[in-house]
């Protein structure tokens, strides 16, 4: 009865996903520098490490090095990332101390008799020590792949660059410029990757070197500047990569930010490959509005059920139907309907919201404004 309720126990634990928001701000919290870290990043390397722990935990026996795959890849991407490996264990002590107190508070809540949660809580622990360790090797094997000394300098001279001396650790990398090829009159494109994998990165950095550039982690993300753009790079699949136009150092803090946000905007869209900032202006636009995006949606498209699978075909037509220039014909093809089906599902959308009717042309700010609430309304609808 007690094994039984323990096992209820663990299944409750990775089914929450509350537990992994709960542990990721603990292990952050825990590490200033594991915080730089985008959280999305965080979050989808905790519950990789919840899920395998928790299954490993149900399995009979011990758990063996395949259970620990997922550490070993946190590791080696912490350590391709820039994150000092201090800083990386700190986030995993946090993270599993939490565990360890979540672990427990349900299990007296649940009513386990003391002596099988600590039962319980002595396999939790042997895991938790195994786990750190294939962190470490993870991290230790990823660092010697890459060239570490001359990488710290690099990391050093595009922190201070890229986050602004306030952010940066204080000292002045200027005698570091001319080792690296970076003059004050020269000009660069300010470079954004989300690669993290150990060999995608050290294939990157490689490219850019070649094209006189400098490429280090800086804030949790691959970044750098270079004079000039490799024609190809970033492995198959290709990484996405997205650069801005060429600007003097002392615009490169605030082109890194906008190279930022440009990636996330296009992260969030499924991009990848190499692209410019130009190229993604409406989505970085507007990714930097979520709220208005919210308002627009909730106005606009209120009377549609994110539930009703009808409604989603409704949304996907019209979402269609303003990417292909309000064609009938175009959006049909891409669909694989007849036109007389776009036909109808505009038409229902339009008794249902407002939308603009089959055959009347939104102007370019009327495109935007429903454009926009349809995207935001279909993320939410498919996230659910």
């Amino acid at each position: 009865m007690t094994a039984n309720a323990l096992t209820t126990l663990v299944h409750a634990l990775v089914a929450d996903p509350r537990l992994v928001d709960d542990v990721v701000a603990s292990a952050r919290a825990q590490s200033p520098e594991a915080a730089r870290l985008p959280p999305a990043e965080s979050r989808r390397h905790v519950a990789a490490l919840i899920t395998a722990g928790c299954t490993a935990f149900l399995r009979a026996g011990e758990p063996d090095d395949e259970d620990f795959a997922d550490a070993v890849r946190f590791g080696a991407e912490g350590a391709a990332l820039g994150v000092p490996v201090g800083a990386l264990l700190s986030g995993v002590h946090g993270g599993r101390s939490r565990i360890l107190e979540i672990a427990i508070a349900r299990g007296r809540a649940a009513g386990l008799p003391d002596h099988v949660l600590l039962q319980g809580l002595l396999r939790l622990d042997r895991y938790g020590n195994a786990l750190e360790r294939h962190v470490l090797d993870g991290y230790r094997t990823a660092q010697r792949q890459l060239d570490t000394d001359r990488r710290a300098a690099r990391m050093r001279v595009l922190r201070h660059l890229l986050l602004g001396p306030d952010r940066a650790d204080g000292t002045d990398p200027g005698g570091d410029l001319g080792r690296f090829g970076l003059t004050v009159e020269g000009r660069y494109h300010c470079v954004v990757s989300d690669a993290t994998d150990p060999a995608r990165v050290r294939e990157l950095e490689q490219a850019f070197a070649r094209c006189g550039g400098v490429l280090a982690p800086v804030g949790g993300r691959l970044s750098g500047l270079t004079p000039r753009l490799p024609g190809c790079a970033g492995g198959t699949p290709p990484a996405l990569v997205v650069s801005t136009p060429p600007v003097p150092l002392t615009g490169a803090a605030a082109a890194h930010r906008l190279a930022l946000a440009a990636l996330h905007a296009a992260r969030v869209r499924g991009m990848t490959g190499p692209h410019g900032v130009t190229g993604l202006a409406g989505e970085t636009a507007l990714a930097g509005q979520p709220m208005l995006a919210g308002f627009l949606r909730d106005e606009l498209l209120g009377a549609l059920d994110p539930a009703d699978d009808f409604h989603r075909d409704l949304a996907g037509t019209a979402l269609a139907y303003l990417d292909r220039g309000q064609r009938l014909d175009l959006t049909a093809g891409s669909l694989h309907l007849h036109p007389n089906t776009v036909r109808y599902r505009l038409r229902r959308l339009h008794e249902l919201t407002g939308f603009g009717a089959a055959g009347e042309q939104l102007t370019v700010l009327e495109t935007v404004r429903w454009w926009w609430a349809l995207w935001a309304w279909s993320q939410a609808a498919f996230a659910e």
